[in-house]
């Protein structure tokens, strides 16, 4: 389902991050600020190319340096979600999540999954940090993507908001049952919601591959 084999050098520090698993789990993206974790994302979102190595989903290949291929953004069908969320602001919560998408059954099940039936004709500046996120991700689901990314999902949010967000992933996890790679520097949200945990170090012999 997932396979990764990438290298990158980053600030003069080389990266190698292999995954290959053919269920479904979440992995949790740690390690120093700086170190590159952003931009490991970024390359399995499409947003940079990779020096080496070769990213498929669902036997599905997007990138493979050595045979040139690199699948552009939009044909990927990988949500990402960032870390300021990046709404519309001038576009209401359901125009927001449409923006990518027509209203459907699937929408509406969205809507109700994440509970923001409510908000629909919000404005992003309405919101707060958790009902923010909500929408975003439900944005990032519209298409129904085979990966999620998520860059410091909860580094925004207070305590509260941030428990029920973990919640929130851990039952779009359950619900959809596809991989969720999630970038944080807490080894608590690594620990409560990961299956696994994917280690960047400056030290490349230490790098968790």
């Amino acid at each position: 389902m997932l396979d990764i084999r990438i290298t990158q050098t980053i600030r003069g520090n080389t990266l190698k991050v292999h995954r290959c698993d053919d269920k479904p789990r979440i992995y949790a993206l740690k390690g120093p600020s700086g170190i590159g974790k952003t931009t490991i994302l970024n390359i399995i979102a499409g947003l940079t190319r990779p020096e080496d190595g070769y990213i498929k989903i669902n036997g599905r290949v997007l990138t493979d340096v050595k045979h040139g291929i690199q699948v552009k953004i939009q044909q990927r069908n990988i949500a990402y979600l960032f870390q300021d969320y990046q709404l519309f602001p001038n576009m209401t919560v359901a125009q927001n999540i449409t923006f990518m998408s027509q209203y459907s059954t699937h929408i509406s099940e969205l809507f109700a999954q994440l509970n923001i039936e409510h908000l629909k004709d919000q404005f992003p500046r309405r919101l707060s940090g958790g009902e923010a996120q909500r929408v975003a991700l439900a944005r990032a689901l519209s298409t129904k993507p085979d990966l999620i990314l998520l860059d410091e999902p909860f580094s925004s949010l207070d305590d509260n908001t941030k428990e029920e967000s973990i919640a929130l992933v851990k039952q779009i996890f359950k619900l959809w049952q596809i991989p969720i790679i999630f970038v944080t520097h807490s080894n608590y949200e690594a620990e409560t919601l990961a299956d696994e945990m994917i280690k960047l170090n400056h030290d490349p012999a230490c790098t968790d591959i």
